[in-house]
């Protein structure tokens, strides 16, 4: 079983999923949604073809830890994946990821679209591999107690 990861925006969603061992994240792609018919067909098919067991959002707080109208916007895409896949969903502090995407992109010679297009992708890769990391860390500290 494998969680898939998600930079959520307006039009696109960057995408990336675990390895089996919930040990790594790696970008998987990125994803422009369409119509609700659409993009449930996509998840329901992404979630079989990587045997996903749980979602994990990126939570876009102010950085004063604040929610904003993109915070209402993920909630709901998020109950409406939780619907149709029937699967858990995390919400995960993704507070400067984007940033950190962009710093990573930085010494790349590539054009603006496919940059923008890496950015989704590898914020998601963070906000999973963050997640993954706290996963890790709360079951080492429950098995060394």
């Amino acid at each position: 079983m494998r969680i898939l990861g998600i930079d959520f925006g307006d039009r696109s969603l960057g995408l990336a999923v675990s390895d089996p061992l919930l040990l790594t994240a790696q970008a998987l792609g990125r994803y422009r949604t369409q119509n609700k018919e659409k993009d449930k067909e996509y998840f329901q098919e992404l979630v079989s073809q990587y045997e996903i067991s749980e979602i994990v959002i990126g939570l876009p707080l102010r950085m004063d830890g604040s929610s904003g109208t993109r915070v209402e916007k993920t909630k709901k895409f998020a109950r409406w994946l939780e619907k149709i896949l029937s699967l858990p969903v995390t919400f995960w502090d993704e507070r400067l990821t984007t940033q950190q995407a962009l710093k990573i992109l930085s010494g790349q010679k590539t054009d603006f679209r496919k940059k923008k297009a890496l950015k989704d992708q590898i914020a998601a890769s963070l906000i999973l591999s963050s997640y993954l990391e706290s996963k890790k860390a709360r079951n080492d500290d429950t098995q060394s107690h």
